[in-house]
């Protein structure tokens, strides 16, 4: 195991130590507050801070709000489990752990090594390269954007059928030809689903399926339900490795695209997705970039030319 990976557990175990401590306190301060304090402090949570202010200080270093707020971002995602009060008190007492050991490495000389000089270096790198995304990049996708990018996806799609179809599920080929038998005699095929068929599922709601598109159902019963006409049921049974249907069709439609507000952070990951590639792509051929190992520079050129 790596120096770096066996740090990066001790710093984990640490968290999850500290983050079970606070666990355990939050309990016993919410248990031994007044019930009309916790109602109080639920409805009127205090106000933030500003950024700038000062929260603790370590040998005379402060440690601001917003070295808080970075910290609580940046750091254990079990943090997202505390209540607010316990997540700032859980982030504090890591941001002095770290400040803390960082001091200590200092001070014996390990912020001067090699190995570290360069990890600190890939590190600053990484966050600027995370800071050009935020800024110069999703902070300037507009709801427009995204918009236009949605109608595009949605008249790019073939169009699509789907139906609505309802099922009585059995056991056997005698038990289904018998509901059919019922059915030609005008019983109610949402009452005999009730009372009758084996998919807990869809039973008690009289065997409604809801609407589906091709693909969604196994083939037997998918091809079955499409050749249907709507208020018509099928007249012999269909059998699939769950048992013997009846099926009974209640409506066709096209199928209908997903709203906007629906998809619209998954459709922004496409905006984003095209502008940092446009961005890099730019930034690529305005660069001069030169890679020794011919096979390495082979599989990269290959890796290039695959990205949209």
């Amino acid at each position: 195991m790596s120096m770096f990976h066996r740090r990066a557990s001790l710093i984990r175990l640490s968290f999850a130590a500290l983050l079970s401590s606070c666990a355990a306190f939050s309990v016993y301060a919410q248990d031994n507050k007044p019930a009309e304090v916790r109602a109080a402090e639920a409805a009127a949570p205090a106000a933030k801070p500003a950024p700038d202010t000062v929260l603790a200080t370590v040998n005379g270093q402060p440690i601001t709000e917003a070295d808080l707020d970075l910290a609580i971002e940046d750091l254990d995602q079990q943090f997202a489990r505390l209540p607010e009060e316990q997540k700032r008190a859980a982030a504090l007492s890591a941001v002095i752990e770290i400040r803390l050991m960082a001091a200590e490495a200092a001070a014996k000389g390990i912020d001067k090594d090699p190995d570290m000089a360069r990890r600190l270096a890939f590190l600053q790198q990484r966050a600027l390269h995370a800071a050009v995304i935020d800024k110069e990049v999703q902070a300037k996708i507009t709801d427009d954007e995204i918009r236009a990018r949605y109608d595009k996806e949605i008249s790019a799609q073939k169009p699509e059928n789907e139906v609505r179809a309802r099922h009585i599920l059995v056991k056997t080929k005698e038990e289904a030809e018998a509901i059919i038998k019922d059915l030609d005699g005008g019983k109610s095929f949402e009452e005999i689903a009730k009372e009758k068929s084996q998919d807990p599922g869809s039973g008690a709601n009289g065997g409604d399926l809801g609407y589906f598109s091709a693909g969604q159902m196994v083939p037997e019963f998918e091809k079955a339900a499409f050749e249907l006409a709507p208020g018509t049921y099928t007249k012999t049974p269909i059998q699939t490795q769950f048992g013997f249907h009846v099926v009974k069709v209640e409506d066709k439609r096209a199928k209908q695209p997903p709203a906007f507000e629906q998809v619209k952070e998954q459709v922004r990951s496409l905006v984003l997705r095209d502008k940092y590639l446009e961005l890099i792509k730019g930034l690529r051929e305005s660069a001069k970039i030169e890679i020794d190992d011919p096979q390495l520079k082979q599989s990269v050129e290959g890796l290039e030319s695959s990205k949209p």
